[in-house]
């Protein structure tokens, strides 16, 4: 499975490299529109080749997608991490009554009363 994994890896950098080769024409990259840009004073604009538009693209997107799905995601964690506390409370309320009950030796409260009860008759 590791050799399909990294046979597919080269493949797509070989894939991306032949595409960056055939787009390597300089295109002008502008910030802001023609009127909004002279409205605002910002006018910001650079000559790249092609693939970085198209591969800065991509990049981007992912990021967004990146950044949407873990803000999507936060009320997963937030449970998740409430659950981690309730276990671990819950954890140390069993591992409280086990002691107590190793102290006690065995003797059982309600027993004690039983026998207690039984004795007096």
């Amino acid at each position: 499975m590791r050799l399909i994994r990294y046979l597919f890896l080269v493949l797509l950098a070989i894939c991306l490299v032949v595409v960056a080769t055939a787009n390597l024409d300089p295109v002008s990259v502008t910030l802001l529109p023609g009127e909004l840009a002279t409205y605002s004073g910002v006018q910001f604009t650079a000559e790249v080749p092609l693939y970085v538009v198209g591969f800065g693209g991509m990049l981007l997107g992912l990021l967004i997608g990146f950044f949407w799905e873990w803000l999507r995601e936060s009320k997963h964690r937030t449970d998740a991490s409430r659950r981690r506390r309730e276990a671990a409370r819950m954890q140390r309320e069993l591992d409280r009554l086990q002691a107590e009950k190793r102290r006690n030796d065995g003797h059982d409260d309600v027993l004690a009363l039983i026998e207690k009860g039984s004795s007096t008759r």
